[in-house]
């Protein structure tokens, strides 16, 4: 029973069935491929080779006493592997380039988009604005977003300002402030005095 269950398990995982996926999509994809090779790219090969086929490319190293061709050296089908190797080669990697460079524009599509989470959707309907349109959404989230960053900036401010306030050097500068306040009206009540003198 144990067996069966580990097997289920096996089977029903995502990477398995994506190997799956993928097995089927490369098995109709070979034939696309072949098509390639034998149908267009090798027939224009041949025939600037001025041989029938690749495959008809051969150098002989031994004749019978007939003279019929007994051993060959049969260069023209290790072209042909080379060239499908190639060619399969190729057209993998402009998938997979295309997949990745889809895939990277999708996630940066994607990051894009905001989106709401409970509470700014019920400060987002307090104001009126309907949810089910992405773009008044994502409009007003970015407004409200900008808001609370510069709430949040002006409460740290404040905080810092009132730290700077409580500590030594906050009260000396508030002291020399002052000071120099008295210093500054001190000559002008002089100068009041001396008129009354007068």
């Amino acid at each position: 029973m144990k067996f069966w269950n580990d097997f289920k398990a096996f089977i029903s995982k995502g990477n398995i069935i994506d190997l799956a996926v993928a097995v089927v999509i490369g098995t109709a994809f070979n034939k696309i491929v072949s098509s390639l090779v034998n149908d267009i790219i090798m027939p224009l090969i041949t025939w600037a080779l001025g041989a029938n086929s690749l495959a008809d490319l051969s150098i002989v190293l031994q004749r019978d006493a007939e003279g019929v061709a007994t051993l060959t050296w049969n260069y023209g089908n290790f072209i042909q592997a080379i060239i499908d190797f190639l060619i399969i080669a190729l057209t993998i990697f402009i998938i997979l380039r295309i997949m990745m460079k889809s895939s990277t524009l999708f996630k940066e599509a994607t990051k894009n988009i905001k989106t709401p989470n409970k509470e700014e959707k019920a400060i987002l309907k307090e104001k009126g604005v309907d949810l089910r349109d992405k773009r008044a959404v994502h409009a007003a989230l970015t407004t409200l977003r900008e808001e609370q960053a510069k709430e949040k900036e002006a409460l740290e401010q404040a905080k810092k300002d009132e730290a700077y306030k409580n500590s030594t050097e906050g009260l000396l500068k508030e002291i020399r402030d002052l000071l120099k306040d008295k210093n500054t009206k001190s000559p002008e009540k002089s100068t009041d005095n001396e008129k009354t003198q007068e």
